[in-house]
């Protein structure tokens, strides 16, 4: 039985079970079972290859031990033994310094089993046991199937979000090109797409011996503050053959402040797709200084991003059209983006690359810390002939990145590209919304296209009235004083 038709069995054994509610929960439930799965596949490889090594999870939590017989415990046993044994002692793991411990621990910290028939779940527990991990040819296959589940995120409600369309982080990777030994970082790494496009990249590229390979696996860095997208991107990592992804933390990079990032947090590339359109929760903006304080999560990250970029430091993010043509605090980040860094190429996407998440309309935003902006190319990304919008039967493909790449190190103006001096930016007020000089303008604008400039002219105004609301609460509490 093929790896694609053992995952849609097991699908189809979860819509059976009454606990399991939706795309979102049965990703979470195959999630935490493949990473049991996957891990102890690791570990048994690791014990064989290395005389002195211990498993980190006790012998009886171990897959091998209590789901590996196809005859094993099921029903209420296996019920019972999951939520009150299994799960309460991996999120009590005793830790002691060693990172393969804490990974475990953190990926249940969070974790929830959703499944309330334990017939079903030895049923989705034999269908796992079909694939062996250790196995070239079935991680290989399962691979692509990984990359499927994460892709279904896309439909599964606000979990889309955490999901970037493969052509485009592939596309940014190869652009921004990180090198062996370069410290990678994506602040915001999600299910993990552009670290496992930066391993995939700096393993075929540069890896030549053993100490390479060593030397990447100890530069990989990721911080992701939802569990369940955690989760995943750890098993993306050990399917990726990071030994010890203890480098990928459940956390929130936002929540510590600017100041506490010294020289050691520095980091060489950052490449990333930060939440866009949604607001922190109160107290984060307080972590920035008061020029960029903003609930916006995107521009948030933005100003982060050039704080923790070294000198000659690489950036590849993804921003909506509402930064380029932001105001008020979006105009002082985009003023300080200038100063700082080199923003040298903006990729212009159009609308439906993240259908059906966001309709909005994205860019790549590619620079250099370090050195200030003279010019900024632009490059407008045009769907395919005869197409009209991208959907998930119809996504953005990474061939039609390759007239971007042709023209990167030659560049010249055409009907897709142009050049915007830094004296033009300035006299449009940092303005970086730069309609294509070069292409004929359309008789009438796409409903699709002005909806998403409604919605952002929304979330502006929201802004707004929020910064006024507060800047009235403080009036009034300096008139009571």
């Amino acid at each position: 039985m093929s790896i694609s038709t053992v995952i849609k069995s097991i699908q189809d054994i979860m819509r059976k079970d009454v606990g399991v509610d939706g795309d979102a929960q049965r990703i979470s439930q195959l999630g935490w079972m493949l990473f049991l799965k996957i891990f102890d596949d690791q570990e048994k490889a690791l014990e064989l290859m290395q005389d002195d090594y211990r498993p980190v999870v006790p012998k009886t939590l171990r897959w091998r031990s209590w789901a590996a017989d196809p005859e094993g415990i099921t029903g209420e046993e296996l019920l019972e033994f999951v939520n009150n044994t299994l799960f309460k002692k991996l999120k009590e793991l005793p830790v002691a310094g060693n990172g393969r411990a804490m990974i475990v621990r953190e990926v249940f910290e969070d974790g929830y089993n959703y499944m309330k028939s334990g017939t079903l779940m030895r049923q989705v527990i034999n269908k796992i046991n079909e694939i062996d991990f250790n196995k070239s040819e079935d991680r290989h296959l399962f691979g692509d199937i990984y990359e499927q589940i994460l892709k279904d995120l896309q439909s599964a409600g606000n979990a889309g979000e955490y999901y970037t369309p493969r052509a485009v982080t592939q596309f940014m990777v190869d652009m921004v090109d990180p090198q062996l030994g370069e410290k990678v970082f994506d602040p915001a790494c999600g299910t993990g797409g552009f670290l496992t496009g930066t391993i995939e990249h700096v393993r075929s590229r540069y890896v030549k011996k053993p100490s390479d390979e060593k030397k990447l696996q100890q530069s990989i860095f990721g911080v992701e503050k939802k569990p369940m997208p955690h989760l995943l991107c750890v098993t993306n990592m050990l399917l990726h053959d990071i030994e010890v992804p203890s480098n990928i933390r459940h956390d929130n990079t936002l929540s510590r402040p600017l100041r506490d990032y010294g020289p050691r947090d520095r980091v060489d590339v950052v490449l990333t797709n930060p939440p866009f359109g949604g607001m922190e929760e109160d107290g984060i903006e307080m972590n920035f200084p008061a020029t960029y304080r903003t609930k916006e999560t995107a521009d948030l990250f933005l100003v982060l991003i050039m704080h923790l970029l070294k000198d000659g430091g690489r950036a590849g993010i993804v921003l909506p059209d509402g930064t380029l043509f932001g105001e008020g605090v979006k105009t002082r980040i985009k003023e300080k983006l200038l100063e700082e860094c080199n923003l040298h190429t903006i990729v212009r996407l159009p609308n439906g690359v993240f259908n059906p998440y966001t309709g909005i309309k994205t860019n790549l935003l590619f620079f250099t810390k370090g050195e200030k902006t003279k010019h900024i190319w632009y490059y407008e990304h045009p769907y395919p002939e005869g197409e009209k919008s991208y959907s998930k039967t119809k996504p953005l493909r990474i061939e039609e990145f390759e007239p971007e790449k042709a023209w990167w190190k030659k560049r010249k103006e055409n009907q897709f590209a142009w050049k915007v001096s830094i004296d033009q930016i300035k006299v449009a007020n940092y303005n970086l919304d730069i309609k294509n000089p070069n292409a004929p303008e359309a008789a009438h604008r796409d409903p699709e296209e002005l909806l998403a400039e409604y919605k952002e002219l929304l979330s502006e105004l929201s802004e707004k009235r929020e910064a006024l609301r507060d800047e009235l609460k403080r009036s009034l509490e300096g008139n009571k004083v």
